[in-house]
């Protein structure tokens, strides 16, 4: 991989206040198809050829994982390009330790694909990582026969998985913690219907439902078509492999821009992104219509977006669990609006990279924000002046990237010196973010 987590940052960044942004920003691959494509491949029967793969740490766990499983793949020198040599649904190595970091889209597809397959594994990460809940999925693949222990606290990893009786034709699964856990359970069904259907139904409500229109594209792009009863049920039909498309494209991340689309709004742009576009696969797209509803001007073409600024931002009042990535940036663009803004339905906040509905809170009330924080919102109203703050980031790549707009000034207030403490953590998605945020800016002289 070209880009490692020793990257060029220091243990702080200092951000001065930025009078105006504008540009055209080239979008980092997305890290939701950049995973689900990379697993696909290797269980794919034939070679496939991913153009611009997210160069990320979150990848590299994905690659190195399929390394160790026996899965070949090169990368094309000086470029984001791959080869990857499927295994035909099965992987060569049947007993691997295998490291996730702190990779959701890595271990949790991972998990249930291997426990399809069966052998000798066991998967562990970074110490959140073992905070992270996945019982709902090891639940629901031990429940039709796979052998899935823990290995420290029940319901977390590390896992440890070994071969299983599968009787596999109806599995259920909860829908209201994670998404990434029906996702799991479908990118493996094909490996467990070899001989009859494989139904997944969904208990309660599902969140984050864009995610799975991702998951069901890739897969169809990858020869399975999974058929649906709205979002209650899907059902993948016996006999069914996945084949190489041969050549497959990963879209640019379309959580990643949003920070840059919340620049333009909030400091004049024209700001415009490169790498998705009206026809996008990926629901954080809907990011824009957050923006539309405080006020910002949008415009969309095949493969871009460009946002700008439309005077002081309007509050809003909405329901984000369609798009719980994307919503932190709201949070941050709230300190600009005319009155207090309540983002609802974010529970999965919680159980992301850090407590993010806890920690969004405690950083926004640095920045002089009054923040009330509740169980599965947070309403954030903006002070009159922002207060200069050292942010926190948690090791959690999105917390870094949101405060960086706290530097920008707005048509209702002045932006303020931030200091972001571990910048390097945007290694997870976007290592270059800094670079790329300075080369938008026109720094105010101080």
């Amino acid at each position: 991989m070209s880009t490692q987590r020793t990257q060029q940052y220091p243990h702080y960044l200092d951000l001065h206040p930025v009078a105006h942004v504008r540009g055209t920003v080239r979008l980092p691959g997305s890290k939701s198809i950049s995973n689900r494509t990379l697993l696909l491949a290797a269980l794919a029967g034939g070679t496939t050829q991913i153009h611009d793969l997210l160069a990320s740490d979150d990848t590299l766990v994905m690659l190195m994982a399929l390394k160790q499983l026996g899965v070949v793949w090169e990368q094309k020198e000086g470029s984001q390009t791959y080869t990857v040599h499927g295994s035909n649904g099965s992987f060569p190595v049947h007993q691997a330790d295998l490291f996730m970091g702190n990779a959701g889209t890595a271990i949790r597809p991972l998990t249930a694909a291997l426990a399809a397959m069966g052998g000798d594994y066991t998967l562990h990460g970074v110490a959140r990582m073992h905070e992270r809940p996945i019982g709902d999925l090891v639940d629901a693949l031990n429940a039709v026969g796979t052998r899935i222990a823990y290995t420290g606290v029940a319901g977390y990893p590390p896992l440890h998985i070994q071969r299983g009786q599968l009787h596999a034709q109806r599995m259920q699964v909860r829908g209201n913690v994670s998404s990434q856990f029906l996702t799991a359970l479908l990118m493996a069904a094909p490996l467990m219907a070899k001989n009859e259907a494989v139904t997944i139904e969904v208990i309660g409500e599902l969140i984050s439902k864009p995610y799975i229109e991702i998951t069901l594209n890739l897969m169809q792009r990858f020869g399975v078509t999974v058929e649906r009863d709205g979002w209650q049920s899907f059902t993948v039909a016996a006999g069914q492999q996945y084949q190489s498309p041969h050549s497959i494209h990963v879209e640019g991340d379309a959580s990643s821009a949003s920070y840059f689309l919340a620049a333009g709004a909030i400091a004049g742009g024209p700001l415009r992104v490169e790498g998705v576009g009206k026809d996008s696969i990926q629901g954080d797209v809907r990011f824009v219509e957050a923006l539309q509803q405080m006020g910002v001007k949008i415009a969309m073409g095949d493969n871009w977006i460009e946002s700008s600024s439309n005077g002081v931002l309007k509050a809003i009042d909405a329901d984000f669990n369609h798009i719980p990535d994307a919503a932190m940036t709201i949070a941050v663009a709230a300190l600009y609006a005319d009155g207090p803004s309540t983002l609802r339905n974010i529970a999965s906040w919680r159980v992301k990279e850090t407590d993010r509905l806890s920690a969004m809170a405690t950083e926004l009330r640095k920045l002089g924000a009054i923040i009330e924080e509740g169980s599965d919102y947070l309403r954030v109203t903006p002070p009159a002046q922002l207060q200069p703050a050292t942010i926190d980031t948690y090791d959690d790549h999105r917390m870094a990237m949101c405060f960086s707009l706290a530097s920008l000034d707005g048509a209702a207030r002045r932006g303020t010196t931030v200091r972001i403490n571990d910048p390097k953590c945007v290694a997870k998605t976007f290592p270059d973010y800094f670079n790329v945020f300075a080369q938008i800016a026109e720094q105010t002289l101080l």
